[in-house]
C-alpha cells in the first residue's frame, strides 16, 4: 500500500480515537489491538501489513474520495438540527426523499463532532441487536449480555458522556418491536441524550398508521417524537449544479441535462456526471488521434 494512502488512513484513524475517547476503546470498536492501533498512529508501520490498514479503513469507513461532496442546502439544514439536538438533548425524527444525502450528512457530522453514535439500521434486527449494535459502535464490549444487561450497560454510558447524540439512520427499516426499544432509551435518557431518527417519508406514514389503529406503543413513539418528522426540502436545481461543478463538469448544456434526468436524487446525479466526464474524455481522446 502507497505511504500516502497509509498517512490517510492514520489521520482517519486518530479522528475515530478522538471521538471514542481513547485509543482502547476504538481499538473494540474497530476489534484490533490496542498496540496495532498505536503503531499506525506513531508512524511504526514497518512491519504492519497491508491486510491490517484495509482491515482499519474498512472498520472507521474510510474511503478514498473520488467525488467531491457539496454542502447543498439539506446538508446545512440537517447539520443545524443534528447540532441543536445534541446541545440540547432533544428527540426529533428527520424524514426526506432517497438520494438527498441524508446517511452522508449523518456521517459527516459524526466525523466532525464528538459523543455522536450512527446507527445505520436494517430491518431483521431484534431489539437486542439495535442495542448491541449501540453498544458496538460506542467501542462497549457486549458480550454475555441480556437485553435488559445491554440497555444498562448503553444508558449508564450514555449517562457518563458529555452531550451524547444517537442517531437511528435508515429508521424505517425498524420493526414494530425493535421501535418500541426506543421509548426506553427515551425514558432512561430524557434531558440527556438527543436522539434524531433519520429516514424517508415511509417513517412517519408508518408512525401515524400505528397511532390510528392503537398499535402497542406507537401514541408513547409519536408523542415523544413531538407528534411530527420535520421533513427536508429536497435536491435543488442550484445544489446539481454546485455538484456538477465541484466534481469537473462545467458545460450549462450538460447541468442543464443532468438537472432534468436526476429526479432530484443526487445518487442518479452522480451517475450522469460520471457518465458526462467519461464521454468528455472519450471525445477528447478521439480530437487527438484526429489531429495526429
Amino acid at each position: 500500500m502507497e505511504t500516502i494512502k497509509k498517512q490517510r488512513i492514520a489521520v482517519a484513524l486518530r479522528n475515530y480515537c478522538d471521538r471514542y475517547g481513547s485509543q482502547s476503546k476504538a481499538a473494540k470498536a474497530l476489534k484490533m489491538s490496542g498496540g496495532m492501533i498505536s503503531q499506525m498512529l506513531t508512524g511504526d508501520w514497518d512491519k504492519i501489513a497491508d491486510q491490517q490498514w484495509h482491515a482499519a479503513a474498512a472498520g472507521i469507513g474510510y474511503k478514498e474520495e473520488r467525488w467531491e461532496a457539496v454542502e447543498t442546502s439539506d446538508f446545512r439544514t440537517l447539520s443545524a438540527i443534528l447540532a441543536d439536538a445534541q446541545q440540547n438533548s432533544l428527540v426529533m425524527s428527520i424524514v426526506g426523499a432517497a438520494g438527498t444525502g441524508k446517511s452522508f450528512t449523518c456521517r459527516h457530522y459524526s466525523e466532525t463532532h464528538q459523543n455522536v453514535v450512527v446507527v445505520s439500521c436494517d430491518s431483521y434486527w431484534t431489539r437486542k441487536d439495535l442495542i448491541e449494535e449501540l453498544l458496538t459502535v460506542m467501542g462497549e464490549d457486549t458480550a454475555g449480555l441480556t437485553l435488559a444487561g445491554l440497555t444498562r450497560k448503553a444508558v449508564k454510558k450514555l449517562r457518563m458522556t458529555d452531550c451524547p447524540l444517537i442517531i437511528l439512520d435508515e429508521a424505517d427499516k425498524l420493526s414494530d418491536k425493535v421501535l418500541n426499544a426506543f421509548i426506553t432509551l427515551y425514558n432512561q435518557l430524557e434531558a440527556i441524550c438527543g436522539i434524531v431518527l433519520i429516514a424517508t417519508s415511509h417513517l412517519e406514514k408508518k408512525l401515524m398508521s400505528g397511532v390510528r389503529h392503537n398499535k402497542q406503543g406507537y401514541n408513547e413513539i409519536w408523542s415523544r417524537l413531538g407528534r411530527k418528522c420535520i421533513p427536508l426540502s429536497g435536491v435543488s436545481a442550484q445544489d446539481i449544479v454546485m455538484v456538477c461543478q465541484a466534481n469537473g463538469v462545467d458545460d450549462e448544456k450538460t447541468i442543464d441535462s443532468i438537472i432534468a434526468d436526476s429526479d432530484s436524487d443526487l445518487r442518479r446525479v452522480a451517475r450522469k456526471v460520471h457518465a458526462a466526464k467519461r464521454k468528455a474524455a472519450q471525445s477528447a481522446k478521439r480530437q487527438a488521434e484526429d489531429a495526429e
